[in-house]
């Protein structure tokens, strides 16, 4: 394994950021930095042993502090959206900013993707890897409690590229964490991910309404676009969904990472990527709103890349039919997501 630091830059506020490199034996490389706990980078070969970015990322920090946000970053407090920008939690309500029309979304405009994280780089046998710690105060962004978060990467000579998330609290708060990378497997080839195949080992997900957040129906999505039970490629009925940004349900082993929740592959380049959460949904989000985002090998538009968004249910506080995200004191917030690259 090579791991390689250094300073990625300077903040326009003057705060310095780092960034790690990693690679492992196959030629699998990643890159993160501090601002936002951030996966800036991940590249792997084809199936002719060319390694090329499998991300939409940015050409440089400061594209990292401007709009558009979230590219690979950790989001936090509470990823997704949270419906009117507030909730009721132990007979108190908790207003938060409003940053999606009336919604809160992805923590509000000062979430953790905006912030800079301590980082710790390791290397242990067969793998390296890159803890972060953020301490975010009672109040931040309107949520309650101190909370003391943690991020680790770590990439293995297995191909594995795992994210953990950790959290404690001292007062009761909503947790939900989770990493917003856009993949785009053509290595730069194709200008949409609308050719990529798909499958998602779901049988349910969360309709939403014209502000995009849940109904509260959990929904079966046998005969609808929404079924990818059966590997399916993704534009081939993304207009009949109106474009993908729903949360789909996991169940069983595939909530408890026994196997994998979903199967990405792009058939030019023969890259494959295989998921697997313990988290109980995950955000299928086609990049409907990507608009003129500049990358280093181009420039792409809508449908540019799509992400696979692990977490609890979208706007939970205020749908006490789905399951808590709320987070007590002297309990741990913990998840895992693992993506393991392989050839077809």
């Amino acid at each position: 394994m090579k791991v390689e630091g250094k300073t990625y830059g300077k903040t326009a506020s003057g705060e310095r950021i780092d960034s790690v490199t990693i690679e492992n034996s196959n030629g699998v490389s990643i890159t993160v930095i501090s601002l936002g706990s951030a996966l800036i980078s991940v590249k792997t070969p084809d199936r002719d042993g060319v390694s090329s970015e499998i991300t939409l990322c940015k050409p440089s920090l400061s594209d990292y502090e401007q709009p558009p946000r979230y590219f690979g970053a950790t989001v936090g407090r509470f990823c997704n959206r949270i419906g009117g920008a507030s909730f009721s939690l132990d007979g108190k309500e908790y207003r938060l900013p409003a940053n999606d029309g009336p919604n809160c979304l992805h923590g509000g405009p000062g979430g953790f993707d905006q912030k800079v994280w301590d980082i710790f780089p390791f290397k242990e046998e067969g793998r390296a890897g890159v803890k972060f710690f953020y301490n975010s105060p009672d109040g931040e962004e309107g949520f309650p409690g101190s909370l003391e978060v943690s991020s680790v990467y770590t990439l293995t000579d297995k191909n594995e590229l795992i994210m953990e998330y950790e959290a404690a609290t001292d007062k009761a708060t909503p947790v939900n964490m989770t990493n917003h990378v856009y993949w785009n497997l053509s290595g730069g080839a194709a200008d949409t991910i609308l050719d990529h195949k798909l499958k998602i080992n779901s049988s349910e997900y969360l309709p939403v309404d014209e502000k995009l957040i849940p109904t509260g129906v959990i929904k079966p999505v046998a005969d609808t676009p929404f079924d990818f039970r059966n590997e399916k490629v993704v534009g081939s009925e993304i207009n009949e969904a109106g474009g993908y940004d729903h949360c789909f349900v996991l169940k069983d082993e595939y909530a408890r990472a026994e196997k994998p929740f979903a199967e990405l592959t792009e058939n030019e380049s023969g890259r494959k990527l295989s998921f697997y959460t313990t988290q109980p949904g995950v955000q299928f989000y086609t990049g409907n709103f990507v608009k003129d985002f500049v990358s280093p090998e181009k420039t792409y538009q809508k449908h540019g890349g799509l992400c696979l968004e692990t977490q609890g249910y979208p706007d939970a506080p205020n749908k006490p039919e789905f399951p808590s995200c709320v987070l007590k004191p002297g309990d741990r917030y913990s998840q895992r997501t693992i993506v393991v690259f392989s050839i077809t």
